[in-house]
């Protein structure tokens, strides 16, 4: 059923295509469905599973649904056209194998999928930061405040901040909606947080606290498209989360491309001669995304170039929107983060002079808390009666989770030297850190020891984005599978040991060159494991498809 109705989807989408073509347009937006042949290595169990997957619907199943209201047919177009790699193709056969690994141990020849394709740390065994967790227990359940024994359990720093918090809350209950921008007292943490940070003031109205970043991302998208005339310049290879939501909202993407030649380097020649024919085809920019740092490229941008980037917003009128949700993921010396905002501040732009949205998420940096759903975005340069329609937008929502909101809060204002948990806190940030510093080096290494492959220093992120030059044969070979060679290439690197890799399709690349996307968060002592079956099977691939 799955297959039946992406051919249908990709023929829909062929047909609805607007004029305005990007790079994202042939494999980011376009499901690929055809499977690879199994090599010849792999066991016979493996070819008995892989052709379930390709199994005809029975007329009965097509039946079933064949009276139904909606359809392919009259389904948005907009949301057919909307693709999201990380959680596509690949990862549903990783599952589909998880589970007959499940129900039939030693089916494969692997044991385990090690899931190298999306930035979700504590699936990967990384622990919850000590300090965050215990005032998020109390603010939960505030009643243990009052116990005797609490004050052995929880250090007292969290119990004094969770008192702090709950004080700020309506009615002391975090299952209670809040102010749709989120609790007052906590966006003056926040405010507080990045003043610190920046060196320039804050203001809590500027903040919208959100469920994770991806929210935020989606309503200024339907503040700023209209049309498909509406075009956002987004940079390839994107995070697909701005694919996708300027598919949902129809607008265009407009590509600009990072030069991978220069470590993944944002030129303002390039954002210009993209404007220039963005322009010539009616298409109207209002916006500039930029990753920083980069995802899924792992680069940390310079300041000049980023006082750069800023000067040309400023120029050509558009809003910054600046992804930061990596802000603390920086493992080389010779790069810090500084946020946009400082930026432009320093330049000397106020409030009124540029027009800016700052990214930030508690699911990355060292605390990795994807499910817990929070987030924010510091909206400044936009007019009232424009702030007026972003709160609109976002009261449609009601509020954010309030367990998101408290951990927004502590992410941005964690314990200080001094506090009971300092030392630990501390321990806890260091030592994620600097595992995740040492596992992209290996990986890196790794990656750049292989025949064809080549790999830029992941700076910051959580991200390596290797390319590989595969052979003509292998490129031929994934034509005839109908998919893009990357895509097969990770299909065939999954089938055979069990690692989940995204393709660099997925993400949008230059033209004629492939890519895949792995994550640097595996356990720091699976790493060997992963290295080895990697260079085991790609020398097998290589081999096999020579020219």
């Amino acid at each position: 059923m799955r297959r039946f109705v992406a051919e249908k989807a990709k023929n829909l989408i062929t047909k609805t295509r607007t004029t305005y073509s990007s790079p994202t347009s042939t494999y980011v937006l376009q499901r690929h469905t055809s499977s690879p042949l199994p090599s010849p290595s792999q066991s016979a169990s493996v070819l008995r599973f892989l052709s379930t997957l390709h199994t005809a619907p029975s007329d009965s199943m097509a039946s079933d649904y064949s009276s139904t209201p909606v359809t392919l047919n009259n389904v948005n177009p907009k949301v057919l056209k909307c693709e999201y790699a990380v959680r596509g193709e690949i990862v549903n056969l990783a599952q589909k194998l998880q589970q007959d690994l499940k129900e039939n141990p030693g089916s494969h020849p692997f044991d385990e999928i090690l899931y190298c394709n999306i930035g979700n740390p504590q699936s990967l065994a990384q622990q919850p930061i000590t300090f965050f967790r215990e005032v998020l227990a109390l603010c939960d359940h505030p009643v243990i405040l009052d116990k005797s024994e609490t004050q052995g359990l929880f250090s007292a720093d969290s119990i004094e901040r969770a008192f702090q918090i709950l004080d700020q809350i309506p009615g002391r209950a975090t299952g209670a909606y809040s102010h749709s921008q989120g609790i007052k007292g906590l966006r003056d943490t926040i405010a507080s947080g990045i003043e610190a940070r920046d060196g320039f003031p804050a203001d809590p109205n500027d903040i919208f606290l959100t469920d994770g970043a991806s929210p935020a991302v989606h309503m200024m998208m339907q503040l700023l498209i209209g049309s498909e005339n509406d075009g956002i310049l987004c940079p390839i290879p994107q995070y697909p989360l701005y694919s996708a939501s300027i598919a949902l909202h129809g607008g265009t993407l407009v590509p600009y491309y990072l030069d991978e030649e220069t470590g993944w380097g944002l030129e303002i020649s390039e954002l210009e001669n993209q404007l220039k024919t963005a322009k010539s085809k009616g298409i109207k920019v209002r916006a500039l995304v930029v990753i920083n740092p980069g995802n899924p490229t792992g680069q940390v941008l310079a300041e000049a170039n980023q006082r750069d980037i800023v000067e040309f917003c400023k120029k050509e009128g558009l809003v910054l929107l600046a992804d930061e949700v990596y802000q603390e993921n920086v493992y080389v010396p010779e790069k810090q983060f500084h946020s946009f905002k400082k930026i432009a501040r320093s330049m000397g732009f106020g409030e009124k002079d540029i027009s800016l949205v700052s990214f930030q998420s508690v699911s990355k940096g060292f605390y990795g808390e994807c499910g817990k759903r929070g987030g924010y975005m510091e909206v400044t340069g936009f007019s009232p009666e424009i702030r007026e329609q972003i709160y609109k937008v976002a009261s449609v929502n009601l509020c954010s989770n309030i367990s998101g909101q408290i951990l927004a809060s502590l992410v941005m204002s964690p314990p200080k030297v001094g506090d009971e948990s300092y030392e630990s806190f501390s321990a806890e940030k260091e030592a994620i850190l600097s595992s995740l510093a040492r596992r992209a080096k290996t990986l890196e290494d790794a990656f750049n020891s292989l025949e064809g492959i080549t790999c830029n220093k992941a700076e910051g992120a959580m991200y390596l984005f290797p390319r590989i030059n595969l052979p003509a044969k292998a490129i031929k070979a994934a034509e005839e599978a109908k998919t893009a060679p990357d895509a097969f290439y990770a299909r065939r690197l999954l089938n055979a040991t069990g690692i989940v890799v995204v393709p660099g399709s997925g993400f949008g690349q230059r033209p004629g060159t492939w890519h895949f996307r792995c994550t640097i968060l595996p356990q720091e002592e699976k790493i060997p494991s992963i290295v080895s079956r990697l260079t085991d099977f790609h020398k097998q691939f290589m081999d096999e498809f020579r020219d």
